[in-house]
């Protein structure tokens, strides 16, 4: 729907019927009337910085739409964190230039036998050294460290992967994606509700889902620092995740090597100085692009990846998108896709998937946007390294 206020810039639409701008990277109609609805309400902010960045894989979130950037003065807004605090990707290169299909699907089954999906834990505690090292008060972090001692290393559900794929430059790559698990849902909600009953008590309205914590509240370090436990807890769970799916090829294939890992979280908030300023960038479903920084670029479980260098754009706050982005709801997804067409559109492709009924309808290729499109909207964020073809996919 368009806007009275929406001119164009490079050609890129602005918003400007709010306080401050709103900087799309795709056309406006192609946003959701309830995301755009949820960025408006960030540009008209108190505390809101320069402009609001939406990124071409964006949909409508809880306060804030995904794959958005908001940087702040003075204040942090929980819920434009996200409750899975830290999720993100990683990816690993093997020295492998193929692999056989039934090498591939033994590697799939042990990788299943050891890393648990859904809202499956480990039976047994892990090694404590997987854990990061607590720093400073940590009260929820605390209370679920013993619990997160079942839940590091495993994958959980929706639109969470392990994907094997074979890249253009030549070798087999292993790619997660994955969060901060029960820990960061736990904190993310803890302090969601102390920013509202703040709010709430100083008469403000929180019907946006969008409250608050001043800097100059005690809460507001005890979020920071629970925060980035998060961040590094979702890090870690990837890593011990990655060193199972590692342990699965040298148990197949013994001579295989790996290099050139990388790490991107695209559920947090960080210090950073933006247009002179040091400011607060919530990232949502959004990836920091700094010029020459690596990132990944996910399509879904029958298109594309791609991992990318960025560009630094200073106007996207240094940032792209995170991925394809949903195109339908879930529900929506499970109710008008096509089981059978879905099924049989990966198996052309020679995919080993994980759609096997219709409640799996909801991480099908056809809920997600067109990757490519969302790559060409973002030219201007990233230059393609390696595009990545799906081989085998896990899903929770």
């Amino acid at each position: 729907m368009k806007h009275d206020g929406t001119i164009r810039t490079n050609g890129k639409a602005i918003i400007e019927t709010d306080n401050l701008p709103i900087k799309l990277w795709l056309e406006e109609d192609q946003m959701e009337e309830g995301a755009l609805e949820q960025a408006r309400n960030l540009a008209n902010l108190p505390f809101a910085f320069k402009h609001i960045a939406i990124m071409p894989d964006t949909h409508q979130g809880y306060g804030m739409p995904i794959g958005a950037i908001l940087a702040t003065k003075g204040a942090i807004i929980p819920n434009a964190v996200g409750v899975d605090i830290g999720c993100g990707m990683c990816s690993l290169r093997t020295n492998l230039e193929h692999i056989e299909t039934p090498k591939l699907k033994e590697i799939m089954g042990i990788i299943r036998k050891t890393v648990p999906v859904g809202f499956e834990h480990h039976k047994t505690r892990q090694d404590e050294a997987w854990m990061p090292e607590r720093k400073g008060e940590l009260p929820i972090v605390e209370q679920e460290y013993e619990s997160a001692l079942y839940q590091i290393g495993t994958l959980g559900g929706g639109n969470h992967f392990i994907e094997i794929q074979k890249g253009s430059d030549g070798y087999i790559w292993i790619m997660i994606h994955s969060g901060s698990r029960n820990i960061g849902f736990t904190v993310a909600n803890h302090y969601e509700g102390v920013a509202k009953k703040m709010n709430q008590d100083a008469g403000e309205d929180v019907s946006q889902e969008l409250a608050y914590i001043p800097e100059t509240s005690e809460y507001f370090k005890l979020y920071w620092n629970e925060m980035n436990y998060c961040l590094e807890f979702a890090l870690a769970n990837r890593k011990l995740m990655m060193e199972r799916a590692r342990s699965a090829f040298t148990e197949i294939l013994p001579e295989v090597e790996f290099a050139d890992f990388i790490n991107k979280p695209h559920n947090f908030a960080a210090e950073e100085k933006h247009f002179g300023e040091w400011v607060i960038v919530h990232r949502k479903g959004a990836t920091r692009a700094r010029k020459g920084e690596w990132g990944m670029i996910p399509g879904s479980q029958g298109t594309r990846s791609f991992l990318v260098k960025g560009k630094g754009e200073a106007q996207s706050f240094e940032s792209c998108a995170h991925g394809a982005g949903r195109i339908m709801s879930r529900t929506k997804a499970r109710k008008t896709l096509d089981l059978k067409e879905e099924v049989k559109a990966l198996k052309d492709r020679g995919i080993l998937h994980a759609i096997r009924h219709r409640k799996d309808l909801d991480e099908a290729p056809g809920s997600y946007k067109d990757i490519d499109e969302v790559m060409a909207n973002q030219v201007d964020l990233v230059d393609v390294q390696i595009e990545l073809q799906p081989l085998a996919v896990i899903k929770g």
